[in-house]
This record gives C-alpha cells, structure tokens and sequence, in this order.
C-alpha cells in the first residue's frame, strides 16, 4: 500500500504481534475462564484460533448460530481479510496491548470508480449504459479474473473516508501493469465520478516507474471516452489528430515522454501522411507502431474499402527475428477495444504453405518481402484493402531485397484505388539508402522526411564529400587551393581544427595570402558578438567569410549556414558530425539534386598522422558514395587486418563456421582467419583424421537446424559409455556425493541431472556472487557441449580417475546449406524439426573438415535395418530433410570460403612447415623408408610425379591437408548398368582418361595445377564401351558394368576423396551405399561407407 503513513504499519511489527499472540494464548492456564469473555455479541472484537493458518489472530464478530449443542459464529480475521467460522468456546479475550497497531486488512474501494448497468427502455426500443448502485454479476466476474491472473498487486492511497480507503489498484498481468480502476472503465463495467474541484484522472496518480522499452511494456486503456482507442501510448501524442492524433490515452506517469524522433514522426504518421525516418533509434517498432494503431481505431475512416478478407496495414520486416518482435508487441498492445487480429507470415518455398495461410478478420500482417510476394501468388487481393504499408529497417530492406521491395511497392500502388483517400507508406530505419529517392519520389505523396542523425541527413541534402590528401607538412597549401574561390556565389567556409596552435597557424597563413578571416578558440579574446555580426551580416554574392576555430567553440556559436567545412585534422566520427551540423541550411530538401549543384561541401585532408578514426570515416565516405583516394583504401585494409590479429585468440566467428561468410564483419567480435596454431583438431580420435571416412556421431545439443554438438561413437570400443556407468555407480552411494566447497574456474566437477550424473566444467564465475555462500556458475557438459548455469553447492568432487578421458564432446557442421531470404540466423521451426528427429540418435557421416573442435560433414544420414533382411536404408539424409522443409536453401560456396581462408593461413609468414601450392614436394625435407613419412607442401614448381607416387603419397597426408591438396573431388551414383563417376574440376585445359578392366586413370591439367585420380575399382567394367566427356566445371566418366547389378562401393580401397552423390540417390533405390552385400548381423560394425 504505497500512500499516508499513518494508515501503514511496518510488516516486521505485525510479525512481532502475532508471536506474541501465539505465545500469550498458548500458555497453559489453570483457569482458562481468566481469557474467555463473558458473553459474545456481533460486532465485537475478540480473538480466535484459525486452524488454516495455525495461528492466533484479531477478529470481529460477524454473526452467531446455534448448532446443537453449541453456538457457531462467523468471524472476520481482520489482519487476513478472511471469514472463518469458530465454535464460541475457542474464543478468547482481545487484550488492549494486541489492539495498538491498525489492522493489516483495509477495507478499500476504487477511488472515483462507480458501477454501471445497461438500461433497456422498451417503450422507446433503446438500450443505454447508466449509472447504477451496485455492482453487475458480469463486473464483479470480470473483476476476480482479473486478480486470479495478477502476479503482483500494488494499491495507490488517495483518500481516506468512514475508515474506508479509496485507491487506484495496479496489478501486474503477463508482465504488464494494469491500473484495475481504468480497465473496468474501458471495458465499461465502471464510469469516473467527477470531483467538485478536482477532475484529475488516475494518470495523475500513477507510480513512478522506469522508461519504456521492448523489455518492458506499458499498461492498459483509461478513459471511456477513449474505450475504443489503443491504451498504451498515453500522452505519447498531441491532443488533435491534426497535431498528432487523438489523446489515445493519457500517459501513465511511470512511461517517459515520446523521445526526439518520436516527437516528430507520430503526428504526420497518425495524420495518414507518408513518413521516412531515420534515426540512429530507426530500428525501434515504436516510431510507428502507436500512432498506426491511433489511426487504426477509427474505423470510419475504413467503411468505403470493399468488404473483403485482407489486411488494412502491412508491416515488411527484413527478417523473420524482427517480425517476431513486431508481431509480438502488436499483440501485447492489441489488448484495446476494437480488435485488430494481427498475423505473423512467414513462408518457406513450399507452395502448399502459401496455399494453407487464411486471412480472415485479419486487419495486420507483419511479414517479410520474400514470404509476402510467395503470399501473394496465391492471394491476389491481398492488397485491395490494405492502407498502411509499413518499411522497418528500411535500409536493410533496401540493401538485401530491393528487388522484391520494389515489386510489392509497385503492386500496392496498382491496387490503390483514388477514391480511397486512406493510403499512406512509412519507411523508417538508422540509415539512409540510396533507394529511399526513388521511394520518395515514385511512391510518396508529400512526405514527411525525418533525419534526426546529421550525418545521414547530410547524405541526404547531397553534401559533397571530398577527400584530398598530402602530407602533413603540406596541409596549408593545399587548404589554400581549396579556398582559391572562383564561385561568384557568397561563400562562407568554416576551417576546424583540434588544436590552438593549428587555429593560430592558419589564420596567420590566410591572413600572408591577403585572405580575409575570422579566428576563434578557447584562449583568443571571446568577442562573439563581433564574429556573428561578421558572419551573418547581409553580403553580395561572390563575398567569402572564413573562419578558423576549434571544435570547442562550435556549440556558442550555433552557425548553420555555411557552404563549406574544412577538416583541418580528422575527425572522429562523433566530431565528423556536429562539424556538418554547421552546414544544415545549404542541405538540399530535394533528394534529386544531383551533387555538382549543391551548396554544401565537405573537405577532409588526409595525411599520414590521421589513423585514428579512419576506419570510420571510410565506412561513412563509402556509404555516401563519396570519391576515396587509394591510399585511404590502402590504409583502411591494413587497418582491418589489425583489426583481424588482434582477434587472434577469439574463437573462430559463428557465421564464419556455420554458412562460410560473415555479413558483419566490421563489427563482429569473433575471429574470421584461420589460426593454424590453435586450429588443430580436438575431441576428434587420430584415427579419424588419418584415415578419414565415415564415422558414427550421436547429436546431443542442437544449436540449430545445422550446428549440433555431440559425440562421436566408436562402434568397436566406446570409452565414454564404459566411463559413463563407472560414473553413475560411483554416486549411486550418497558418501560419495561431496559437495565442492571452493569453486575453481575451468576446473572439472561432476553434477547430477535428474538420476544421471555428468561431467562438466566451470567456465564462468560471476565475481559478484563469489562473496555469497551459494552462488551460480556457469557450466560446460565437456561430454555433450552444452551452457547452463547452476548452484555452487550442485557441484560434486569428481576424482581423478574420471577425468583422464578427454572431453568429448565435438561441434557438428552441416555443410552447404543455408536460410531462405538471404537470413543469416535459422528459423525456429526448422530447428525444433531437426532436433525433434535426431537428438540422441545415432547417424553415419562423412567428415570433410576439422577446425580445432569443429567437424563439418557431408552427408549426414540415418540409417535403418529392414527387419528380415540383412540390409541397412538410408532412412533419410539431413541436409535433404532440411531443404525439404522449404526453410533452406543451397550453399555450394560454404567449404570454398573454408579453403580459401586455409590458403590465407597457410601463406602468412607464423605458419610454417604447410604451403598449400601446386603439388610438388620438397624432397629434402622427406624422410623416407618410414611408413610414417611426412610430405611437406612447398613454393616449388610442380613435380611430375608418377601415377603410383602421386597416389600414394596423397593418402598419407592427414586430413586438413589432404582436403586442400589438387586432388580432384570425386563423387559417383549409379544405375543396373553403369556407374557415373563426376570429376569436379574448373576450366580444364587438358585431360587424359584410360581405362582397363578393374582401373580407370584419370588426370587433367587447370591453370598451373595437375590433377590426377588413380581409381582401382571394386568391380570390374568393360573398358571399349566406357566413356570420358568434360562439361562445364566437372569430368563425367561413365564407366560400363560387366556385369548388371548394384555396386556397394566404387574403389576397392577407401579414399576420401570419393563420396557417393545422394542428390541421385532416387535413381537406383534397391542398395544403400552403407551397406555391404549379404553382411552377418555380427559384421555391422564394420559396414562399408558410400566410398
């Protein structure tokens, strides 16, 4: 209860009272009479045993009946606020020290809220909604809904009456706050009594709260003259619709005003005007969302649109994460009278999923440009209705589907008819986009145009970037040249600099060269009066002002309007800015105009001192489509590579790992650059990578659709299956379960998970919660890959013994597979569907590469037995089963973009000993006679090796670098008769194919690189009727069965080099290419790959 203090008593003293209490009343008497009272009566105060609460407590009488053989009476505890029914017997005396605090229980009302009812006058058929004495059945069921959904209650005292509080009560719903008084209002259960001299609404009596953001929404509608206006935007708009929109409601106390760009984007939107903003807040839903449900509550404005299914506003979002958070904050504030029904859409590229969607009832859709163009083949009215077309993060939009924007822009202009004056577009973002002038000019009538971020607002006025560089020394001339005023327009320059020294050097300097100027910094006499009066006053054209100042003296000054700014020394971005601030006047307001006729100009000299901030500077020149010099590329590149080593001990970037390219670079914090020292392979069996091939691997974390993290399986001797039960039998005994009592980070522990127990490692301890007795860690499973964060004291001493087996957990790469729409992240759905069908099953993989503790495979599958038959299936393929789900798409360049990062690698002066160039070898640095030989890579000019070397020799090469040696990629598919093997190389120059019965050698020549298969085949073929055909980017070899049937692999040795093609899986289905013909149940462990 948060009001008068006299009315409140601290919790800790009702705490105290009812010890008290219990321990008076408990008290063995010999006579109890001494405490009983005489006689009992209605009304009167008393005390009473409540078996409920196992307690003493303070209660009045409420009414007395007799039962039998004695009387019964109903009390009211008045520190519980509830009725209980005592025998008159169990009550006792209510000593005047228990009665010195107030009772905790306050008899409340909502202040200035009275009840209402519908009146029905029959004679004059009408029906009306007038003030009534008690409260209607459905209010008062309506009422304890509420609190029975309320998780906190809170209550604002504001006056007192007949010992009666009244109070505006605050519950808090779905983590929202919603003042009861106004909500019974708005729902018309409830109307506000009006006080004589004060007409104040509960909003001048709401708490304090914090700011508004998408973490924490506000609250529910207040007024009834406002029951059919959205609740949450209270004051967030003017008065008028014509200044803002309509007082939506009235602000809670607790929110805080709308921000700068709010201010000026909500009226001109709530007005039905078109609108682009940008602002560095741009990708805030807010800058649009509550004057578009303003606008959307006046459903008059709608009545002449044809009586069809189809949305009225259309919210484009550049990705399905974004739609999600619009889609979910329209719901939160949907909760107004009249009901907007919004849908969230987003499609894959299956057809049956557009067909499937019904827009019914339906008056928003928030969606992205791809799924709604899929929308909109199979719904072509869908935007015969639509008014409000929504652009969010429009420079995303713009810069990852232009095209697509622009079709849906054309449509939506085709469909909107003149005679509906209701249409408007809002584009808003945090920067400006060369596509926006066309928006603007094509599709806008008379927008609103709203740049709160000088910077882009420069962009668009079309301010003319220039970089000039020089030297340092040389700076004075070349500021001369560029003060060399030919224009016989009036010029007025502004020259920056951060230093006194440099201000006093320039002005002297113009002053030699009979150049008229102002000078102005912190320790010149400060005669402002004097320099405004020469700025601003009336000149003829042709007539230039130039003044010299610091950056801080900017701000007393308040110029903007001049022509032309000179950085003198570069700036930082954040001076960059507030230097063009100086020149808003000159900013052109059409878009159009092309640069060569715009006043304004900016001029940057760049010398070789100025490193700081160029890395900024260039990201913004570039984005204005400025003219760079090369050297500013050349810096900037050097730069980035600084950048780049200074991440060397990150973890490689996610992105990187997971599609092969990272869209944001510049500012993710990861590393994108192979590391050959710490890149080596990890958790992962030396056999693995030595003799490549397919392995056994248990998914037991999915991180998504194609990143899990699990182990892999040894079929013959699974180490952590035995480590796993000696494990769980060593803390089946509770004196084994030792509690840690010092936490170390990085350290080993066991910890227990419902009946299993695990290994797991602390990775984090927060150095605030070290001071507490229990406190959370943050924990890895070494074992299974996965976060969590749990108790200290859940963590058991873990002995030695089993801690000697390396972690095993491995993080598993789908390969070639990415998000539809140019996405960057998963969509859920894809991810709950991977992981609902392979987590904690086993499945066969070929692993193609290893970074450190990342494996990428290619393909995944799993297989099946066929009950009766000795025969595994391939039950289903997950880079397919993914593709088939609509939600992904091909992504051939993913294992390119990996070598093209270990050629970097290998080509950088630390890495040494591995040069991945044309196959040659450095016979010095052999050591042969050993079957453990190691072949160094090195710059020589290729070697012709012999067929039998080059083979040989590439098999012994490990893994990560047989993967990037010239040895062709092979895969193969087959049907009853042939075999087709694809030999996948670029730009063949020439190549030579010959066949025998049981060989084919295949070599081929591609630039300065020879390429060369030495394939022994597992069965034989007739070699007159094979054939070799080069086509496009690949050999087709198709070689001729001897004898029909299917092949179980294609070589009689393994390579891995060779992989079977699934993609043509469907063209010979009897044989899975795991299986080996007529294996014994005892032979399954050693069942051949696809190779």
């Amino acid at each position: 209860m948060k009001g008068c203090g006299p009315y409140v008593v601290d919790e800790v003293e009702y705490t105290n009272l009812n010890a008290e209490m219990n321990q008076f009343y408990d008290k063995s008497y010999q006579d109890v009479d001494e405490v009983k009272p005489l006689m009992v009566e209605e009304g009167q105060i008393c005390v009473v045993f409540s078996e409920d609460l196992k307690c003493w407590c303070r209660a009045v009488i409420k009414s007395i009946m007799y039962c039998m053989d004695h009387y019964q009476t109903e009390c009211f505890l008045v520190d519980y606020a509830k009725n209980i029914f005592v025998k008159a017997k169990d009550i006792r005396v209510a000593l005047e020290a228990f009665m010195q605090i107030p009772y905790r229980a306050k008899k409340c009302r909502l202040y200035r809220t009275k009840p209402v009812t519908l009146h029905i006058d029959f004679c004059e058929n009408t029906a009306k909604i007038v003030p009534a004495k008690r409260w209607d059945s459905a209010a008062i069921h309506y009422f304890q809904n509420l609190l029975k959904a309320t998780t906190q209650m809170k209550a604002k005292l504001c006056a007192v009456e007949d010992n009666t509080f009244d109070v505006f009560l605050y519950g808090t719903i779905k983590d929202e706050k919603v003042c009861i008084n106004d909500d019974l209002v708005s729902k018309n259960f409830a109307h506000f009594e009006e006080a004589k001299e004060n007409t104040e609404s509960s909003a001048d009596y709401q708490e304090d709260q914090t700011s508004l953001s998408v973490e924490s929404l506000p609250v529910k509608t207040v007024h009834p003259a406002l029951a059919f206006r959205p609740v949450l935007f209270q004051e967030k708009v003017s008065t008028d619709l014509e200044t803002g929109g309509n007082r939506v409601c009235q602000k809670q106390s607790y929110m805080q005003c709308p921000n700068f760009t709010e201010s000026y984007c909500w009226p001109p939107v709530a007005r039905g005007c078109d609108v682009v903003a940008i602002s560095y807040h741009g990708n805030d839903p807010f800058l649009y969302i509550p004057p578009i449900l303003t606008f959307l509550q006046l459903g008059s404005c709608y009545k002449a649109f044809p009586n069809s299914n189809g949305p009225l506003a259309l919210i484009l979002c550049p990705g399905w994460k974004k739609a999600q958070l619009v889609f979910e904050l329209l719901q939160t504030y949907e909760r107004c009278c009249r009901q907007l029904h919004p849908m969230l859409i987003i499609l894959g590229q299956k057809k049956e999923e557009a067909l499937s969607v019904k827009i019914q009832e339906c008056e928003v859709i928030v969606t992205t440009p791809y799924s709604l163009l899929r929308l909109f083949e199979h719904h072509s009215l869908l935007f015969c209705r639509l008014c409000h077309l929504v652009l969010d993060e429009v420079e995303e939009l713009f810069s990852d589907a232009a095209e697509q924007v622009f079709t849906i822009l054309d449509c939506y202009k085709k469909d909107v008819s003149e005679e509906y004056s209701a249409h408007q577009i809002i584009a808003v973002g945090t920067r400006w986009n060369k596509h926006i002038r066309r928006l603007i000019k094509e599709f806008m009538n008379g927008p609103y145009i709203v740049i709160t971020t000088i910077e882009e607002a420069s962009i668009y006025g079309n301010v003319q970037q220039v970089v000039r560089s020089c030297m340092n020394s040389e700076r004075i001339s070349v500021l001369l040249k560029i003060l060399d005023f030919t224009h016989n327009n009036l010029q007025k320059v502004l020259v920056f600099t951060n230093t006194v020294n440099e201000a006093e050097m320039i002005h002297k300097a113009l002053k030699n060269n009979s150049i008229f100027s102002l000078k102005l910094h912190k320790e010149s006499e400060f005669n402002f009066k004097y320099i405004l009066e020469q700025w601003t006053k009336k000149s003829n054209s042709g007539t230039h002002v130039v003044l010299v100042l610091t950056d801080d003296c900017m701000q007393y000054l308040g110029i903007t309007d001049a022509t032309c700014v000179v950085h003198f020394d570069f700036p930082s971005p954040r001076i960059f800015g507030q230097r063009l601030r100086s020149m808003s006047d000159n900013f052109c307001n059409d878009s159009s105009v092309d640069q060569e006729y715009t006043k304004a100009r900016s001029v940057i000299l760049l010398t070789e001192n100025s490193e700081c901030h160029e890395l900024g500077i260039l990201h913004y020149l570039q984005h204005a489509e400025a003219e760079i010099p090369p050297e500013l590329h050349d810096f900037t590149a050097k730069m980035l590579e600084a950048e780049e080593d200074q991440k060397f001990s990150r973890p490689l970037c996610a992105y990187l790992k997971t599609f092969g390219i990272c869209k944001n670079r510049t500012v993710c914090p990861d590393r994108h650059q192979i590391n050959l020292q710490i890149d080596v392979p990890q958790n992962i069996p030396d056999k693995i990578t030595q003799t490549p091939g397919y392995v056994t691997i248990l998914p037991l974390h999915i991180v998504n659709a194609t990143n899990y993290f699990g182990r892999i399986v040894d079929k013959q001797e699974d180490q952590y299956t035995n480590l796993a039960e000696e494990i769980n039998e060593y803390f089946k005994k509770p004196s084994n379960k030792i509690s840690v009592k010092n936490v170390e980070k990085l350290a080993f522990y066991g910890l227990c998970e419902k009946t299993l127990f695990h290994r797991v490692q602390v990775v984090e301890i927060s150095p605030k919660e070290e001071e507490n007795l229990f406190f959370n860690v943050k924990i890895k499973y070494i074992d299974e890959g996965r976060i969590s964060q749990v108790q200290s004291y859940h963590l058991l001493h873990l002995p030695a013994r089993f801690q000697c087996l390396p972690p095993q957990a491995v993080e598993f790469i789908v390969c070639k597979v990415k998000p539809i729409d140019n996405e960057i992240e998963w969509n859920p759905k894809v991810t709950r569907y991977i992981c609902h069908k392979i987590k904690g099953k086993l499945h066969e993989a070929k692993i193609v590469h290893t970074v450190g503790n990342t494996a990428w495979v290619d393909p995944m599958v799993r297989l099946t037995r066929l009950s009766g038959f000795k025969m595994l299936v391939n039950e289903y393929n997950v880079r397919s089963v993914i593709l088939s789900t609509g939600l992904g798409t091909d992504n051939p360049e993913h294992i390119t973009q990996l070598q093209k990062l270990y050629h970097v690698a290998a080509a950088s002066p630390p890495t040494k000993g591995v040069k991945y160039k044309a196959p040659g070898w450095d016979k010095e640095e052999q050591s042969s006679g050993s079957s453990g030989t190691t072949h160094v890579l090195t710059d020589r000019s290729p070697e012709r090796l012999s067929e039998t070397q080059w083979f040989s020799t590439l098999e012994k090469i490990q893994l990560n670098f047989l993967y990037f040696s010239f040895y062709p990629e092979i895969k193969w598919f087959q049907n009853e008769e042939t075999v087709t093997v694809k030999v996948k190389i670029a730009s063949v120059a020439d190549y030579k194919c010959e066949f025998s019965k049981q060989k084919v050698v295949f070599s081929a020549c591609s630039g300065d690189k020879l390429y060369l298969a030495d394939m022994e085949l597992h069965q034989y073929i007739l070699a007159g009727k094979s054939t070799c055909v080069i086509k496009d980017k690949e050999a087709i070899i198709v070689l001729m069965k001897e004898k029909k049937g299917a092949w179980c692999k294609l070589l009689k040795n393994k390579n891995l080099h060779v992989s079977f093609d699934f993609e043509h899986w469907e063209d010979f289905e009897d044989k899975s290419p795991f299986s080996v013909e007529c294996v014994d149940s005892s032979e399954d462990s050693e069942t051949e790959s696809d190779e």
